[in-house]
């Protein structure tokens, strides 16, 4: 049954890297149409959002968050949390700068405008970042050691004493 569970959220958490993959690839190609941007752009914070929530529900699953040990989780993860939060806000924040230059005018060329071109090839370069940890994340989330009492948890416990 936990197999069975894993599988499911791990392709759902594949699907979410791959959606986002493809709004990172795809929205400027309908740059014509502002709402059809905005709704790509909501709909690509949303699939970063809903990434996090699941992937703390993994670690609601897990031994070590029932058992109480939140911070050996946290601790573990940080790298990816943080790199997710990271990336959500760069993104937020290119697609409104972005927004904000071409809304009255859409066929208008932003990329003249000082900074906008750094900020949209750091937000691709973290969007890399973001799929490394996450997918590593997602695959480290499927060992059995997080899901039953261990040493390697016991280890973990005394060093926390």
């Amino acid at each position: 049954m936990l197999l069975t569970r894993y599988k499911a959220i791990l392709f759902l958490q594949h699907i979410l890297l791959i959606a986002d993959f493809f709004f990172n690839i795809s929205v400027e190609l309908l740059r014509l149409e502002n709402v059809v941007l905005l709704i790509m752009y909501i709909l690509q914070a949303i699939g970063i959002i809903f990434a996090l929530i699941v992937l703390f529900l993994l670690f609601f699953y897990t031994y070590i968050f029932q058992a109480g040990l939140v911070s050996i989780l946290v601790k573990k993860f940080r790298i990816t949390i943080a790199v997710s939060f990271f990336y959500l806000i760069l993104c937020a924040t290119l697609h409104g700068w972005a927004l904000t230059l071409r809304w009255d005018n859409p066929k208008i060329y932003i990329w003249d405008v000082k900074g906008i071109q750094a900020l949209y090839i750091f937000q691709r370069c973290s969007s890399v970042l973001y799929y490394y940890f996450y997918k590593r994340s997602a695959l480290k989330l499927g060992d059995p050691k997080f899901y039953q009492e261990s040493q390697w948890l016991r280890e973990e416990f005394e060093k926390r004493r």
